[in-house]
């Protein structure tokens, strides 16, 4: 069982509210209530940096395509390979419905 640093009975209440959606557009009103425009566009831009470093694009190409910048790009990069692996996680589920 992963163990997560940022562990709390909060985070916990909303991870499973997160997984009682049943659609994207549950999805889109949970997180439009929830999160600023801002916020969810850099989670987006994220995600999107996650999946063009997995499909091995060059940090150019990604900075150029999603406007991240180097150190997003980076931080993502980190996490794909050192983090905790929800990244992988969730690109492999998808790679693999498609």
């Amino acid at each position: 069982m992963y163990e997560s640093k940022l562990k709390s009975k909060e985070l916990d209440d909303l991870f499973a509210a997160i997984l009682s959606l049943k659609t994207v557009e549950e999805c889109y009103m949970l997180f439009d209530d929830l999160c600023t425009v801002s916020e969810l566009n850099a989670i987006g831009q994220r995600f999107k940096v996650a999946n063009m470093l997995s499909g091995k694009s060059t940090c150019n190409a990604i900075a150029k395509k999603t406007g991240a910048s180097t150190a997003t790009i980076s931080r993502v990069n980190r996490c794909l390979n050192y983090g905790s692996g929800g990244y992988n996680l969730v690109i492999e589920r998808n790679a693999k419905s498609e």
